[in-house]
This record gives C-alpha cells, structure tokens and sequence, in this order.
C-alpha cells in the first residue's frame, strides 16, 4: 500500500495522553524533521479571547507548528520542532502573556527497544552500550547479547529512534526498530518502612533491576514512588513483593496502592468552590447595600435614618454603601482587575476588562458623588455603589453556574470511567486446572494472565477470555446494546461490563491502559479537545469584540449625555436625583456588561464533549468536533462487502475437481498456499480443506511450506510448493497468470456467482486443478440501514474486490444501487476521489487493512469495531460493537450535534443582538423601558447558562434506527 505504510501498521488505535489529541495539516517544513506535541493545562482562561491571545503568542515562536487552545478545559496542545525550540520557551511565551501554566509534564522518559544485529562477545554488547549512551538525550541504555536487543529510555524532546539507530549503526552493528513509545503502564505505591536516602537507593536499584521495569521515579518527602512497566513482562503485584522483600527482618519495607487525585476532576471541584464562595462572600456584603439603597428608603419611617447626614450632604446610606461595596469591588473582585491587566498587556480585551470597566466606572463615579456631597452644602446627587456591588455578584453567580453545568458535559465519560470495578476475585490454580486459593485483591493489581472468578451481578475487572462457565453478559455501557450476550468458553469479555447470571472464569489479556474501557476515554478525551472548523467563527469574531463593545458603551454614553445637556430630549425622563451625566452612564455600563464573549466561546466545545461522550456511550467512538462537522454534510455512504455488509465470517459451501489430481494432494497444496494470507475467505478455505483432509483419511498436521509468496491485492495469493507454482483467487488472478479457463470452469463460476458466492479458483501449474464456493451471509440489519439511509437522502455505494456477480447479488439482496467490484484497495481510494468530484461529502464504511486507503481519502472514514487496528486508526468514527445501524447514529448524531452548535450560536449572539439595543435605550423614548446595569449583568451571565444547558439537551440523544439482534 502507498497510503498507509509500515509504520501505520505499528501504530495503535489510541496516541498517549501527551501525543497527538488533535488532528492538523502536515507542516509545511517537510523532510525528516520530528514533531513533538505537548499538552498543558493553562488557568485564567475566560473566554474566547483569551485563546485567541494564546495561540497568537505562541504561533509567532519559531518551530511552533500549531497551537490549540480549549477555554472550555483550560488545556493546550502544541505541536512543535524540538530542533528549533524547547519546551520550556513554550511555557515561558505563554507566562509572558499573563496566564498560569499547571500540570506543565515534567521531562518525558519515552522507551524505544531495538534488535541489534552482529553482535558476536560481550566486548560488542559494551561497545554498542556506550555508543548509545554517548547520544544526546539518550537517560540510560541496557543492551542483551544473549537477547540481542538494546532497551534505551531517552527525552523525545532532544532526541528521536533515527538518531538512536544512526548511533548503533555507527558503532558497526545493525539495527531494526522493535517497538517505541512513552509509558502506558504506571502504578503509584505509598511506601512505609522507609526511614533514608539509602532506603530509597536500594528499593530503586531492585526495581530497576527487573525485566519489564522501564522507568522508576521516586518521591523521597512523601514516601512515594512511580513505576512504569511493560505489562507484557511483569506487573503491580510482582513489583510490591519485589519491594517488600528488600527489607530485612528490623526495617521491613511494605507498599501500598496509592491512587493520585485525577487532575481534571480536582480542579473542577476547586474551581467551582471558589465561585460559589466568592458569590457568598459577594452576597453578604451586596444584599445589605441592595436593602439600603433600594428597599429600605421606599418603607419609612425604617428607612429614614439612611438619610442622616454626617457631614454637610454625606448621608449615613452614602458611607454604609461605600464600607460594603469597597471589599466587594477590590477583593472579591480583584480577579477581574488581575484578568484586565494581563489581557491588556498582550494587547487584548476579554470578558474581565469589560466587567472592570463597568465596575469602575459605577464606583468610581460614585465616590466622585461622596466627595462633592461631603465638600458641599447642598449638592444632591445618586450613587452607585448597588451597581457595582450587584454587577460583580450576579457575574459570579453566573460564573459559578456555568462551571456546574460543564461538569455535566462530560458526564458520559465520567460514567465511563467508572465503570471499572474496584476488586476482583483472583484465583490460583494447580497444574490440572483445580483451584487452590482465592482472594480479593484491587483491580489495579490486575496482571496478564491472570485467572479471575466473576459472580453474578459483579463488573468485569479487565478484558479477557472466558476459560470456564456459562452466562450471559451485559455490554450496553460500552456497545449501547441493551441485549446480554451469551458468553462460552473461549469467548472474549469487555472490563467494565456487567455479568448477568451465571459464574464465569476469564483470563485477563489486556490490563489497565490497555482495556478497551481505557483506550475508549482516551479517544473520547482526545477527541473533546480538538476543535471543530465551525469554531474557527466564534475565534473571529473574539478578536474584535470587546473592543467594538467598549466603542459602543462610549457612544451609548456620549449618544445620551449630550442632548441631555442640550436638553433636546424631555428632561422628565431623567429619573429624580439624577442629572444627564450619571442617566447617560447608566446606559453605557449596561451596554458594557450585557456583551460578553464567553457564550460565544463555549457554543462549540460544549456541544462536542456532550455528543462525544454521548456517543461513546452508545458504541460510537466520533473522534473530534472536526469529525463531527464533516459527518453531517454526508451525502454518500460507500460501504465494503466483506465483513461490512456481511458477517465477515464467511464459510465454504462447495467444492469440485477439474484435473486428476486426488482431493487430499489438492486440499494439501490449498492449505498451503493459503495458509499465509490473513483474508476471511482464506481461512474460510484453509479451515474446509483441512476438514476435507481428515475425511479422506489424512493425518497430516504439518503442510508443506510454500516459496515465493506473493499477495496480489484484490485477487489472490500465488507460490511454489515443492516444485509446482500454486495460484489460488479469482478469474482476475487466473487471466492475469493466462490460466485458460474451460466451459466447466465457466459454468461453475457463473452458477454459484449467482447464488451470491464467491468462487475461488486453484491453479497448479498453469491449469485449473479445483475451486471452493464461499458464500459470507449478509448481516440482518444491512438492509433496513440502507433503506433507512435512503429516507435520509442519503446514496449508498458498494466498493469491494470481490467478482462482479458476488458483489451484484449482495447489492440487490440489500438495496444497494452503485456497485464497483474487483477494485484493488488503492482503487478503492480512487473510486472515493471519483465520487467526490461528482459534488457532496463521502463517508467510507470499512474494516480491513485493505480499506484504510479509502478511509483515509472519504471525507469521513467509518470503521468496524471488530476491525484491524489499521482501520480503526485511519478512520474518524469507530462503531465498537460492528453494527452497520450505528453509521447512521454517527450521521444523525453529528446532525443534531451541529443543529445544537447553531442554536448555541442563536442563544450566544441573541442576547448581544437584542441585549445590546436595550441596554443601550432604544426602548426608553417609546415604552420607558431601560436594562439596569445590575440586570445588563444577570443577563450576561445568563447567555453562558443558557449555551450550556442547550448543549446539555444532547444527553437525551436516542438512535433514530434500532435493530433487534436475531
């Protein structure tokens, strides 16, 4: 293949935490050059500007290839050339705009092992070592003579695997990359016992000394210690005895799981304590100065000591006002003073300048009033120390609202990630399968191969393999199908399912990071930080927003103070107490406080995380808000035919002789031919001949290999088996070898080809010796899908590699229209570039290593669950329990997703729209109707809530098309 290569092979379905979250165009500087991604998080992002300001600053760094910045979770990606700038400018650049960078990683340890070829004595073991130990970045390097492998652990930021190789070629040997990538597989142990430094140094030293350990960080002031291991090697339970017995019988050493908070998750609870007791403190001091100014002066003779003055006009409410609004404006305000001067600083505005100009100028007016009501005799004048006091209290309601409402945006993944279970039952057993103990232990002590008792009613606590009983097993929280299915032994289990009746033993394959439990959050968690292209509007119109607001608020102000004073306007409108300075300036901090940019920040992100994490927990694996966009504009669905629209299992029906050979040499010379290629159908005939082998009386287990494999994509397999040259396919491998095909052949072809089966030819020395029908049932529900995709003018395309009548028959049985057949995986991605040109978004439905061309060129790739990892990786959504009925929930999904992201737009914009005129007094000369600053600042803070709870109507999303399971 030329779209995907080697290395695409290697790659896994899910990147690192720290690797790429977010998918880019390539960089333009080309070559050979390393990119490398680091992910932060950033605090004081507000709003929209505030990311704008950050991806600016960075952008301009040079070796910065792209910044994504999500105010939503406070966290961005940047993809940068380690060659040209370090990490540490990063942070630096982004400090220097006057925002906070936490959870910063400290220096990656990455792991890369590696084969080492000619390497004859110890003296080349030692010489290879050292020569990898002599590269720039390279921590630590153990070479094995006896393994003839080299394990390296180095910084990705300073040097990659090239250069690692280049090292060992240099030093005369060969080498071959086995396997690279950071750490998936970490346990955290609280250690106690533990009273030195040279505690420390021998637990350390033991645990580096274990096969399997990769990295082991320890913690000296908190007894701590973190160790990252290749699970494939060892596990949590092996290294905490490896610990314990390093003790003596005077200071032993005991370890204990200790689980670290989860960063995201205690941030959240820190941030939304802070408002709510901000918003406390705010209401305190705010609703006494309410009371006095507007309550208590409309009830007297309660109110009239409010009037007392203390010094010529300077009333007693004037000072009370003053004493309780002054903490409120300089403390629990300060924030918006200390977001005003960092956004200023860069050159920017966001939502903290509009509220501080707003605040300062109702206070600072109102403090101009005191003065001159304490200089003077007479002077009568209104303050308003209630405005501002209201104003930063209503914002901090808002505020504190809003981030309660986003926590719920991942509420899906939080459901999610715990549905792991806490304990498990471990059970050892004897050399004849009997069990000898059984114990409780935590799920993160899990190990590969590990025999695990599931009762009834309990969760599975890791991926695995039935190896004994029977039951029915509950996977609607990871596939989102409500029927249990049956599980037997040798059947595989899902982590984090629910066992419905009877008891089961599994065998753990996959622990930790591993799970599928675990890779779907990462996806989901990955694919809620990439932005969606729509958002790229929301990004603009920041930019010049609330500079356009503050111009609008001084207008507004200036529109009303000047025919004030010109008195072209009824001076009856001016409300008593008030001259047409102080009426003007109420019309322009209303303008300033209803207008803010954070709704319009929060109507994409918001959306995304719900319907990720929505469709995560329906079987729905989306990658990304750009994922999401593209589904929805989907005109034509192609869709492969093996294993997509049929079962994908397909078995032999028939088989017949053309030549004299007899039907075990025949079946022999099949198997193994076939033997070598991974298609559904070759195992489908290796299975049949061998089957065929044992009825005429063959015992052989052991078939003879064969010499000059060859795979022809989309038409068979060819080879030598002793001295014979063996072609198994179809008539298009057949006529490309120029292997004459008689009428018998023919007559066969066609009568099975239009039973909907396949035929596949054998040809031994250039005659045709055989063939087998195969037929692959169609899967129940294709056919409603189709239907269904048709009500939702949708077209349908069948692409496959299999013959003409096949695929027809398939088609029609289904309702398919358009068909290609006989297309190799590469014209497959043509056949997806031709229906492109022809106008309109095309989503390809695949699930083999053969169709990850085309899923790479559809505007939207689909894959199968039960798919190869190559698939899964080049497509955009994953369909984990292999429904076709879930490629419609994706389409509709993204549908609703993007209806909800333009209703967000409405609801963003709306209250800027209709706000804006209101607060600036359009209403006020016809209806006497005006938006006092107090409640300029509810509604501002209402246009966030409202985005949100919009968004948060997604969680009641429901497949528009349900299949039963026959």
């Amino acid at each position: 293949m030329e779209v995907n290569g080697k290395d695409d092979l290697r790659s896994p379905l899910l990147k690192h935490q720290n690797g790429s979250v977010v998918t880019i165009a390539p960089p333009n500087n080309g070559g050979n050059k390393k990119i490398r991604t680091l992910s932060f998080k950033v605090g004081g992002i507000t709003c929209a500007s505030c990311v704008a300001s950050i991806e600016s600053a960075l952008g301009k760094l040079e070796g910065v290839q792209s910044v994504m910045v999500s105010a939503l979770q406070g966290q961005a990606v940047v993809k940068y050339l380690p060659q040209l700038i370090s990490a540490k400018t990063i942070k630096e650049a982004v400090e220097d705009t006057g925002f906070e960078v936490e959870e910063f990683p400290e220096q990656e340890i990455a792991i890369c092992r590696l084969r080492i070829k000619g390497m004859a004595c110890t003296s080349c073991s030692e010489s290879t070592e050292r020569a990898l130990l002599m590269v720039d970045g390279v921590k630590n390097a153990v070479v094995g003579l006896a393994l003839g492998e080299a394990k390296v652990h180095f910084d990705p930021s300073v040097t990659d695997t090239n250069r690692i190789i280049e090292a060992v070629e240099d030093a005369g040997f060969g080498a071959d990359l086995i396997s690279s990538g950071s750490d998936v597989n970490k346990v955290h142990l609280k250690l106690e016992g533990v009273t030195s430094d040279d505690d420390f140094i021998t637990i350390q030293n033991s645990l580096e000394s274990l096969e399997g350990v990769n990295h082991v960080e320890t913690n000296m002031d908190e007894h701590k210690v973190t160790i990252s291991y290749e699970s494939e090697i060892i596990g949590p339970r092996t290294l905490i005895q490896c610990i314990e017995q390093g003790g003596n019988g005077d200071n032993p050493y005991k370890a204990t799981l200790y689980t670290p908070p989860r960063g995201g998750e205690t941030e959240r609870q820190h941030e939304i304590l802070t408002y709510r007791n901000q918003f406390f403190w705010s209401c305190l001091f705010s609703v006494p100065i309410i009371v006095s100014s507007m309550v208590l002066p409309m009830l007297p003779p309660y109110g009239n000591w409010l009037d007392y003055k203390v010094i010529n006009m300077l009333s007693v409410g004037v000072v009370l006002r003053w004493l309780l609004c002054t903490p409120v404006q300089f403390i629990i305000g300060r924030r918006f003073y200390a977001g005003s001067y960092h956004a200023l600083r860069r050159k920017s505005a966001n939502m903290d300048v509009l509220v501080a100009l707003g605040t300062n100028a109702a206070y600072f007016y109102s403090i101009y009033i005191m003065i001159k009501a304490l200089t003077s005799e007479s002077f009568e004048g209104q303050d308003f120390f209630e405005t501002s006091s209201m104003l930063i209290s209503f914002i901090l309601l808002g505020k504190y609202l809003e981030v309660l409402a986003k926590g719920k945006t991942s509420d899906a993944l939080a459901k999610l990630t715990d549905l792991a279970p806490d304990m498990a039952y471990l059970l050892t057993l004897d050399g004849d399968g009997n069990v000898i103990s059984e114990m409780e232990i935590s799920t993160q002590l899990i190990q590969k191969n590990d025999i695990l008792k599931i009762v009834p009613g309990a969760k599975v606590p890791a991926d695995g393999i039935v190896v004994d009983g029977q039951s029915y097993v509950n996977e609607s929280m990871i596939t989102g199908e409500a029927s249990p299915v049956a599980k037997k032994p040798g059947d595989k289990v899902i982590g984090g399912t629910v066992n419905e009746n009877g008891c089961i033993l599994i065998k753990a394959t996959h622990v930790g990071s591993e799970t599928a439990l675990s890779q779907i959050v990462q996806l989901v968690e990955a694919a809620q930080l990439a932005k969606a292209p729509v958002q790229k509007l929301a990004d603009q119109i920041s930019k010049f927003f609330v500079p356009t607001v503050v111009v609008a608020a001084f207008l507004t102000w200036l529109g009303w103070f000047i025919p004030g004073e010109a008195r072209i306007y009824p001076r009856i409108w001016i409300p008593k107490a008030m001259d047409a300075f102080e009426f003007a300036l109420q019309f322009g901090i209303s303008v300033l406080v209803v207008a803010c940019p954070c709704a319009l920040g929060l109507a994409t992100p918001t959306a995304v995380m719900v319907a990720t994490g929505k469709g995560a927990s329906q079987g729905v694996l989306i990658k990304g808000g750009n994922a999401l966009e593209k589904a929805h504009k989907v005109k034509t669905v192609v869709f492969d035919k093996t294993g997509t629209l049929t079962v994908g299992k397909p078995s032999v029906v028939s088989s017949v002789l053309f030549s004299k050979f007899s039907m075990e040499d025949f079946c022999e010379m099949t198997i193994a031919a076939e033997a070598n290629s991974e298609h559904p159908i070759a195992r489908a005939v290796v299975e049949h001949a061998k089957r065929l082998c044992q009825k005429y009386g063959s015992q052989n287990e052991h078939f003879t290999d064969i010499k000059d494999f060859e795979v022809h994509p989309g038409a068979g397999v060819s080879g030598k088996v002793g001295d014979r040259t063996i072609l198994v396919g179809n008539k298009r491998l057949m006529r490309l070898f120029d292997v004459p095909l008689g009428h018998e052949v023919d007559d066969y072809v066609t009568e099975n080809e239009q039973l909907a089966r396949t035929c596949v030819l054998v040809s031994i020395d250039g005659k045709p010796a055989g063939a087998f029908a195969v037929t692959d049932p169609v899967k129940p529900e294709a056919a409603r899908v189709i239907s269904f995709l048709h009500s939702m003018s949708i077209s349908s395309v069948m692409v496959t590699g299999d013959n003409w009548a096949t695929a027809t028959a398939i088609a029609g049985e289904v309702g398919i229209q358009k068909v290609f057949a006989e297309t190799d995986p590469l014209g497959k991605a043509d056949k997806i570039k031709e229906l492109q040109l022809n106008g309109g978004s095309v989503a390809m439905v695949g699930d083999g290593i053969n169709d990850s061309p085309a899923l790479v060129a559809a505007d939207v790739g689909i894959a199968i669950g039960a798919g190869t990892d190559v698939a899964i990786e080049a497509a955009d959504v994953v369909l984990i329990k292999s429904s076709l009925e879930d490629v419609i929930t994706a389409i509709d999904l993204s549908r609703k997703t993007m209806r909800r992201i333009r209703i967000n737009y409405v609801w963003a914009l709306g209250y800027n729209v209709l706000g804006m005129p209101i607060a600036a007094g359009i209403l006020y000369p016809f209806t006497g109707i005006r938006l006092p600053p107090w409640l300029a600042g509810a509604c501002m803070a209402a246009s966030s809530i409202s985005v949100v709870c919009s968004s948060l109507l997604l969680q009641s999303y429901k497949k528009p098309l349900h299949v039963s399971s026959p």
